[in-house]
């Protein structure tokens, strides 16, 4: 088996910088490709109606980037992450947002000034054309979205509510694409240029139906996940063990996390990403969660036997961003559930870990840990004590106390928001390369 460090000097590339210039590539193109359409037959009746049109093209091209950034596709997730996908959406889509209403007061402006009338009436004959009601509506609900989705309101939500509200997107993008193929007169110029859009939409539309609906359901009916133990760990900590057919085949890493659904234990609504506290062994998968809402404390209560739906795996929380021989492995709480599997790889590398509890009681599969960590020949500090008292463990000073060589080593932190944002702070004073830092927000929203 090739091992942790060999693969560190055989590699030149990391695999994040080359999806990050995937991803770049694929944007550059596109806008050179629309950019060539829009000088060519991108004249509007007027000067309003022409500029109009280069914003409602570019809009089109952020939409498509927008499916892409959320359909889950293996390869980019693996390397870059869902979280940091899905930043990028979220403000991909304000940038949406921002294009659309600007395409569309241009759009009236235009108009009202070829017709020499009134803005509002201009509007209003525009909406008794079908093309012109059809991107009305698909603006209507992106602007419905992002009010929905500013931080203020989106935090007063459940996440089922946002989700639901969310879904609306994807009427919009029909909407949007009808308009375009009916309003836009890029679309249909030439043989290419239909050639372009259509093969654009397809694969943004078949990227997304693959990743987030046709995958999982193979999946699922594929592997057959089944719960085989339910093991309290402590009295809020509990830990659910899941077979299935043919796990060897699952592309699941230690550090990775999936969505977890039990359809016959809750509804079917509420899903939850969980991360695999043991690295996959072709026979088990396991999540270790604490109950901190309806659905994770239920978890306990889940019959064994209960069929699962299985969503995953995903996350860039794993060995394959490996750039140096040592690791430095710090979690704050039940974050200790991807590092307590990336422990157990095998060739893990020069390790040391720290993990942050209030309590040693409150230390989640504390003595699993210890025991990986002494297999590995390593080093464990068991950091505790309530936030404000003593000399703050997160400090440049107190990390380069416990770790001397902190700088030379690959560094993973999984832990609540505040202690992430912490520990990434520090990083950065003590110029640890951006490289060797691997931190993952496990979250759908």
């Amino acid at each position: 088996m090739e091992t942790t460090s060999a693969r560190v000097r055989q590699r030149t590339i990391p695999p994040v910088v080359a999806a990050r210039w995937a991803l770049w590539t694929f944007v550059i193109v596109n806008l050179v490709i629309v950019e060539a359409l829009f000088l060519t037959e991108g004249t509007g009746k007027n000067g309003v109606l022409t500029v109009a049109k280069f914003f409602g093209l570019h809009a089109a091209v952020l939409m498509l980037f927008q499916l892409l950034l959320v359909a889950r596709l293996p390869w980019l997730d693996r390397r870059i992450g869902m979280d940091r996908l899905t930043v990028w959406h979220r403000w991909v889509g304000f940038t949406l947002l921002w294009t659309l209403l600007t395409h569309a007061v241009l759009v009236v402006l235009g108009y009202a000034r070829l017709d020499d009338a009134a803005m509002t009436k201009t509007f209003m004959a525009l909406a008794g054309v079908p093309a012109s009601l059809l991107g009305m509506g698909a603006a209507a609900i992106v602007v419905g979205v992002a009010a929905v989705s500013a931080r203020q309101v989106r935090r007063r939500l459940r996440y089922e509510t946002w989700h639901g509200v969310h879904l609306l997107l994807y009427v919009a993008l029909g909407l949007a694409f009808v308009h375009q193929l009916r309003e836009t007169t890029t679309f249909s110029s030439s043989a290419p240029a239909m050639t372009y859009w259509w093969a654009l939409w397809l694969f943004a539309f078949g990227a997304l139906v693959t990743g987030r609906i046709v995958m999982p359901l193979w999946r699922n009916a594929y592997h057959r996940f089944e719960v085989v133990a339910v093991v309290p760990e402590a009295d809020d900590v509990v830990s659910v063990h899941v077979t299935g057919r043919h796990l060897d085949r699952l592309p699941a890493r230690a550090g990775q996390f999936c969505i977890w659904r039990f359809p016959g234990h809750n509804h079917w609504w509420p899903a939850n990403p969980f991360s695999l506290s043991a690295a996959p062994d072709g026979r088990t998968l396991r999540l270790t969660a604490k109950a901190v809402g309806s659905a994770s404390t239920g978890l306990r209560h889940v019959p064994v036997g209960t069929r699962a739906f299985v969503e995953g795996p995903y996350g860039a929380f794993t060995s394959l961003h490996r750039t140096r021989p040592g690791a430095l492995l710090i979690a704050g709480g039940v974050g200790i559930t991807p590092v307590r599997a990336l422990l157990e790889e095998e060739s893990a590398g020069d390790i040391v870990v720290l993990y942050r509890v209030r309590s040693e009681d409150e230390a989640v599969l504390i003595d699993e840990v210890r025991a990986l960590v002494a297999g590995r020949g390593g080093r464990l500090h068991l950091l505790t004590g309530r936030s404000g008292e003593g000399s703050p463990p997160f400090e440049p000073q107190s990390l380069r106390a416990l770790v001397p060589d902190i700088t030379e080593r690959d560094v993973y932190v999984c832990g609540p928001p505040a202690m992430t944002s912490a520990v990434l702070g520090a990083l950065r004073g003590l110029k640890v390369p951006r490289i060797q830092v691997h931190a993952e927000r496990f979250g759908l929203a």
